[in-house]
């Protein structure tokens, strides 16, 4: 097995090696995986930061030897813009939100390979609401993590990276973290789970601490949170019934 990193905007990870298989997440520019084999034109790999198994196009990675993945992998961050101009060997590349890119540089190295912005860094968010507001009207992408299509848990994912958190992909699994919140003693930032009628967790959502949820349903919306569940802010039904309230 090899580790490679990511070096296309974004690519989709399907559950098995077809183009018709379902996407179950994606990798964005930068970030590392495991390759477990490679049967031409796909590639078996694990994320490594989440532990996510599935299949990708082989081209849409960059072997690396174990020297050059200890140096990419030492004081890695997130892209905290929702995307920039990137100069790379191949042309100019636009790189979104949540790339693994290095702390504070505007040129740097990955393998034997020069990357560098060619545009200005953006006014930075301050707060995990902030940053959720910006998603919104993004649309909803099973699988998807991107500012041009997300899934519920991965806006959580991704923006918590941001806050010295690193959630699991799932919504099921992320709700196993941090601490239980009862309903009358919301903050802005707390998570919200929601069960299926099989008592599945099956989605999650941020909590302004206004009595809102910013969450991913058709696309990234702000509906009115309750002790039931989310009221949707158009029809005033409920849509999602409350399991927990998390906050990290």
């Amino acid at each position: 097995m090899s580790k490679a990193y990511c070096n296309v905007s974004i690519s989709p990870v399907r559950l098995k090696s077809e183009d018709q298989s379902e996407i179950v997440t994606q990798l964005l520019f930068g970030e590392m995986v495991e390759v477990q084999e490679i049967t031409i034109p796909w590639a078996k790999i694990t994320v490594l930061s989440d532990g996510y198994e599935g299949y990708i196009d082989h081209k849409q990675v960059t072997t690396l030897s174990q020297k050059e993945f200890k140096r990419w992998s030492e004081g890695l961050s997130y892209l905290k813009d929702r995307q920039r101009l990137l100069s790379t060997p191949w042309g100019n590349q636009w790189i979104c939100r949540g790339a693994n890119i290095p702390e504070g540089v505007n040129k740097f190295v990955i393998g034997n390979e020069t990357f560098q912005f060619k545009d200005e860094k953006e006014n930075e968010l301050s707060s995990v609401i902030e940053y959720a507001e910006d998603y919104i009207n993004t649309p909803y992408l099973w699988g998807g993590k991107s500012p041009f299509g997300i899934d519920c848990s991965a806006i959580v994912q991704v923006i918590y990276r941001f806050f010295g958190y690193n959630l699991p992909r799932d919504a099921s699994e992320q709700v196993n973290h941090g601490t239980e919140v009862d309903f009358n003693d919301v903050t802005p930032g707390d998570l919200a789970f929601f069960e299926n009628s099989k008592k599945k967790i099956t989605h999650v959502g941020i909590l302004d601490g206004l009595g809102n949820i910013i969450h991913a349903s058709g696309c990234v919306r702000k509906d009115l949170f309750t002790s039931e569940g989310i009221i949707h802010s158009e029809t005033g039904s409920l849509t999602h019934n409350l399991f927990v309230i998390k906050r990290m």
